[in-house]
């Protein structure tokens, strides 16, 4: 059964364009809540930027279901959540997670992404 996008594609802009693929949960795509977790890993293939893109609602049995996540387009989930558009250009290693109640994210020196 396919997934019923909280945004349409005709509603996403090219507000961060040609930056290549993520990860993101259905929590952001499906349930339109913002991010408020992001890190970047080493690219998979050359199509992937590295960007992991999570609500931080997501418990770890929600993160072990497949089903849950998605492989998008960067420039998709910046018009989910135009905040994360002036951290995408973040090397690889980086984490930021959103400060509570703002639009606002603070860099997270002490996260290890999980092992694959």
């Amino acid at each position: 059964m396919a997934k019923k996008l909280k945004l349409r594609s005709d509603e996403i802009r090219p507000v961060a364009p040609g930056l290549g693929a993520c990860l993101a949960s259905d929590m952001i795509t499906v349930r339109g809540k913002p991010v408020g977790f992001m890190y970047r890993e080493e690219p998979d293939n050359e199509m992937d930027s590295g960007w992991r893109f999570t609500s931080g609602l997501e418990d770890q049995d929600y993160m072990d279901e497949a089903d849950n996540h998605g492989v998008y387009d960067v420039n998709t989930i910046a018009n989910y959540d135009p905040s994360i558009i002036e951290l995408l250009d973040a090397a690889p290693g980086s984490v930021f997670e959103r400060t509570p109640g703002t639009k606002n994210f603070r860099a997270v020196d002490d996260w290890e992404p999980p092992a694959d």
